[in-house]
C-alpha cells in the first residue's frame, strides 16, 4: 500500500504572508483599529502616516489576496493528488473562516475574513476551469467593471452621481462604541454594523473586484509554480517586476496630472479609485517579485526566513491584533486613542510585531500549526473518513 506523503510547505511563501502580516498590523495601529480618533498631529506624524499608507496600505492586503488564492489551489491540487475532490469540504472550510471572522467582528469591525469567506466561494466554480478562463476573468475584474461602468455612465449622464449604498451612517455606531462604550458595546456595534460597512466599503472602493481578481491571479501563479526555485520562475519575477515600475510610472504619473476635481463627481472618483488600484497592483507585485528574488537568490534569506512563523499563524496574528489593539486603543480597554500619536501607535505596532515573532517562534518550533489554524483544521476535515 502506498503510504501519502505530507504536502511539503512553500517556505518563501510563508514568508511572504508574514511580511503582508507585519505590515497589515502596523497600518491598522495607526489608524487605531478602525477608530479615526488622534491627538492633534504635528508635522511629523502626518509625514510618518502618509509615508506608511503610501507604502503599505491596500499593498498589504493584496499579498494577503493573492497568498490567499495560491492557498486555494494548493488545497485543491493536493487533495486532487490523493483522489479527493475538495469543492465542497472547501465550502465547508469558507462557512468555518465567516464564522471565525464573525469573532473578529467582536473586537474589530474592520474585519476582512468575512469578506474572504464569501469571496472564497466563488473560487469554486473556477477550481477545473482552462488557464485561459482564469486568465479572462481575472483581466476583466482587473479592469474594475464597477468603476467603468460609472466612468461611462457618468460621461454619459454628467448629473450622474458616484456609487452610495447608504452605509456611511453606520461609522457612527461604531466610532461611538470605540470612544465611550464598553466591550460590549463594541462587539455589538461590530456584529451589527461590520458586515455591511465592509462590504459596503469594499465595493465602493473598488476592493471587492480587486480581491476576488487577487485570488483568481494567486490560483493561476500556483498552478504555474511561480514561487519554486526552478527554471524560468526567477526569470519571470525579474520580469514582473520590470513590468510593475513601468504600471505603477504610469499609474502614478496620471494620479498626479488628472485634474479629478474638475471632472464630473461619479467620472472623477471612479477613475481615481481605478488608477489607484492599478498602482497598488503594481506596487505589490514590486513587493512579492523582490522578496521572492531576495529569498532565492541572495544571502538576505536568513533575514526574510525569520518572517515564516508569523505567515504560518496568520488567522491567529490577525485575530490576537484585532483583541489587542482594541484593548489598546478602544474605551473598554486602556483608551489610547486620546493620547496615543501616530509615532506613538507606529512604535506600539512594531512592539507588537516583536512579540508576535516570539510568541510564533515559540508556537511553530513545537507544532504543525498555530492554535487557531489547527482548530479550522480539524474542523475543516470533520466527516471525513
Amino acid at each position: 500500500m502506498e503510504q501519502s506523503v505530507k504536502p511539503k510547505r512553500i517556505n518563501v511563501v510563508d514568508a511572504l504572508r508574514g511580511f503582508a502580516v507585519v505590515g497589515i498590523i502596523i497600518i491598522h495601529f495607526l489608524e487605531h483599529l478602525n477608530f479615526y480618533s488622534f491627538p492633534e498631529p504635528t508635522a511629523f506624524d502626518q509625514g510618518l502616516w502618509d509615508t506608511v499608507f503610501y507604502i503599505g496600505a491596500n499593498k498589504m492586503y493584496a499579498i494577503f489576496a493573492l497568498l490567499f488564492g495560491l492557498s486555494c489551489y494548493i488545497q485543491h491540487h493536493n487533495a486532487e493528488k490523493r483522489g479527493e475532490d475538495y469543492r465542497l469540504r472547501f465550502a465547508w472550510r469558507m462557512v468555518l473562516l465567516f464564522g471565525w471572522g464573525m469573532l473578529d467582528l467582536v473586537f474589530f469591525n474592520g474585519d476582512i475574513l468575512c469578506t474572504y469567506a464569501v469571496l472564497g466561494l466563488l473560487l469554486i466554480p473556477l477550481v477545473k476551469a482552462s488557464d485561459k478562463v482564469l486568465l479572462a476573468v481575472a483581466a476583466i475584474l482587473f479592469l474594475q467593471p464597477i468603476e467603468m461602468y460609472y466612468i461611462v455612465k457618468g460621461l454619459m449622464v454628467p448629473d450622474a452621481m458616484p456609487m452610495d449604498l447608504g452605509y456611511a451612517h453606520l461609522w457612527g455606531v461604531c466610532y461611538e462604541a470605540c470612544a465611550n462604550g464598553s466591550f460590549l458595546d463594541v462587539a455589538k456595534a461590530g456584529l451589527t454594523t461590520g458586515l455591511p460597512i465592509n462590504f459596503g466599503w469594499a465595493i465602493e472602493h473598488g476592493r471587492l473586484t480587486q480581491t476576488l481578481m487577487l485570488f483568481v491571479v494567486g490560483m493561476l501563479m500556483g498552478r504555474k509554480r511561480l514561487f519554486f526555485n526552478e527554471a524560468g520562475k526567477l526569470l519571470f519575477w525579474k520580469k514582473a517586476m520590470v513590468g510593475s515600475l513601468v504600471m505603477f510610472a504610469a499609474t502614478q504619473v496620471l494620479l498626479l496630472v488628472i485634474p479629478f476635481d474638475g471632472l464630473v463627481p461619479c467620472v472623477g472618483k471612479s477613475l481615481d479609485i481605478q488608477l489607484n488600484a492599478w498602482r497598488n497592483f503594481a506596487m505589490m507585485i514590486f513587493y512579492v517579485g523582490g522578496i521572492t528574488l531576495l529569498y532565492y537568490t541572495t544571502n538576505v534569506r536568513k533575514a526574510i526566513s525569520r518572517l515564516e512563523c508569523i505567515g504560518k499563524m496568520s488567522l491567529t496574528d490577525y485575530l490576537l491584533q484585532s483583541i489587542i489593539g482594541g484593548f489598546l486603543f478602544y474605551n473598554w480597554g486602556l483608551g489610547l486613542h486620546t493620547v496615543s500619536s501616530h509615532r506613538i501607535s507606529f512604535v506600539l505596532g512594531i512592539l507588537f510585531c516583536i512579540c508576535l515573532y516570539y510568541f510564533c517562534r515559540f508556537w511553530t518550533g513545537r507544532f504543525r500549526r498555530g492554535p487557531l489554524e489547527g482548530l479550522w483544521a480539524r474542523a475543516t476535515q470533520i466527516g471525513r473518513h
